[in-house]
């Protein structure tokens, strides 16, 4: 294996084939002699090109020198470097919605089937290569792409795929664990003889369970002490019997996938429907004071924080912004994605809990970095609408804190909405905790705001509700 130099800013050490690296914002990929020629090959299909002008996989372009001499001195000599068109805003499986992980998945097992029509054959299928680019999966790893021996009707990554995809599916529909409860600390998803477990025993001998997770555990355990004869290769009496024995395979993955089935709504995802207290001309004022407030603006990039099914998000959209959406409820979440892909609308739905969004993962923590560091500085404005009453009461987090944070992520607009402790909502869930909160009021809501920033407009949509238009301080 050829030693890694410290390239600053690396990305990712995996692959035998090379690492990414950043410098500044820009994206590239150090590809190493031995893997260069068969990369060249890929991206030169017809089928690579295809998939780069659908947006399905990473654009990439060979450079004629490394970005910068101090960086060429640190590549191994011989190596060829990649320029990526990066992903708006990086994400990982883990803040995804079920069916997003869905999405990556089918993407997966479709560029493996089509890359076999040109003698390329996908190496490994995990969830960490793949981000969303808005609502629309995109496949990151373009050296997961290798030339395949055309005998070979072994697909090596079905286990990876199982366990990575298909076992966290079954686990959040069944069982009722969020993605990021197995994807966040297992890279590698779940192994059969864990998901085995986890399952009641009439569960275990049900399809999918019985096929995908309990025979499979039962074999794993009779040949752990086999010869290792049995992860080489398959050959095939020729080419066409390969590719046959390999279309089965990813038809029956395809076949696992589709009959998961789609979850049931939550109580937040039917918050549009029944859950809010708006009347129809209190709601159509909201709505008004943030269109006002976005296209006044002119705001090109919105972070809605607290979205639940994105009746925001896709009104600052229809504006025009690049908005990422992030609520802690994935079935309200999930809702979002949907319309979001329907309606091709320019949103990235998130899985995320503002008041525990995940911390940086992976290898000495370099590997993903955390929510926040991702976010800070990225957006032109923040929504947080209905919102911070949650977070004062359930969370107990600070008004200085909250508008802290809040400064942090905008570089210019924020849009708040106020509800007062006397609001029937605010009621609801205080529980009899009225004292805790005696002193919010919306002078102090104010005074709070006043220390990042500016109050450009007020509109008192309920007696009891008020939408605030903020400025960062120094704009």
């Amino acid at each position: 294996m050829i030693p890694i130099p410290a390239v600053n800013l690396r990305v990712s050490f995996r692959d035998p084939d090379g690492f990414v690296f950043r410098s500044g914002k820009r994206i590239y990929r150090c590809v190493y002699p031995h893997a260069a020629a068969d990369l060249r090959a890929f991206l030169d299909s017809a089928f690579a090109t295809a998939q780069m002008e659908r947006g399905t996989l990473a654009g990439a372009t060979f450079l004629h020198n490394a970005p910068g001499p101090e960086l060429s001195a640190a590549l191994p000599a011989g190596s060829a470097i990649l320029e990526h068109r990066g992903i708006t805003f990086p994400n990982f499986p883990y803040e995804w919605a079920p069916e997003m992980l869905q999405r990556a998945a089918a993407l997966t097992l479709r560029l493996a089937e089509e890359a076999l029509a040109e003698g390329f054959g996908l190496k490994d299928a995990t969830p960490y290569n793949i981000m969303f680019e808005g609502p629309a999966p995109v496949f990151l790893d373009v050296l997961s792409f290798e030339r395949r021996d055309p005998l070979d009707s072994t697909w090596r990554p079905y286990a990876q795929f199982v366990q990575t995809f298909l076992y966290p599916l079954l686990a959040n529909q069944y069982l009722g664990l969020q993605l990021d409860e197995i994807l966040l600390t297992h890279r590698e998803g779940l192994d059969p003889a864990r998901l085995r477990r986890l399952c009641s025993f009439w569960l275990s001998v049900r399809p999918p369970f019985l096929w995908l997770a309990t025979i499979p555990a039962w074999i794993s355990g009779l040949t752990e002490n086999s010869s290792s004869d049995r992860y080489r290769a398959r050959r095939a009496k020729d080419a066409g019997e390969a590719r046959f024995l390999l279309q089965r395979v990813f038809a029956r993955a395809e076949r696992f996938l589709r009959r998961i089935p789609r979850r049931r709504r939550s109580e937040a995802s039917r918050y549009m429907d029944s859950g809010h207290k708006y009347a129809a001309a209190e709601l159509a004022l909201k709505e008004e004071v943030v269109k006002k407030a976005l296209a006044g603006s002119g705001a090109h990039s919105v972070l809605d924080i607290g979205c639940n099914t994105g009746h925001f998000s896709l009104l600052a959209a229809r504006l025009g912004a690049r908005v990422v959406a992030i609520d802690r409820d994935p079935a309200a979440v999930e809702e979002l994605w949907n319309a979001a892909a329907e309606r091709n609308a320019d949103i990235l739905p998130l899985v995320i809990d503002i008041a525990r969004p995940p911390g940086a993962a992976g290898w000495a923590n370099r590997e993903h970095a955390s929510f926040l560091e991702r976010a800070r500085g990225r957006f032109d404005c923040v929504l947080m609408l209905a919102l911070v009453h949650h977070l004062i009461v359930n969370e107990r987090v600070p008004l200085d804190s909250l508008f802290e944070l809040i400064a942090e992520l905008t570089v210019r607009l924020a849009v708040i909405e106020y509800i007062d402790p006397a609001d029937a909502q605010f009621q609801r869930i205080l529980r009899g905790r009225d004292a805790l909160h005696r002193d919010l009021t919306a002078e102090s809501f104010e005074a709070a705001a006043g220390r990042h920033f500016r109050i450009v407009d007020i509109h008192n949509v309920t007696p009891t509700r008020r939408i605030y238009t903020l400025e960062k301080a120094g704009h």
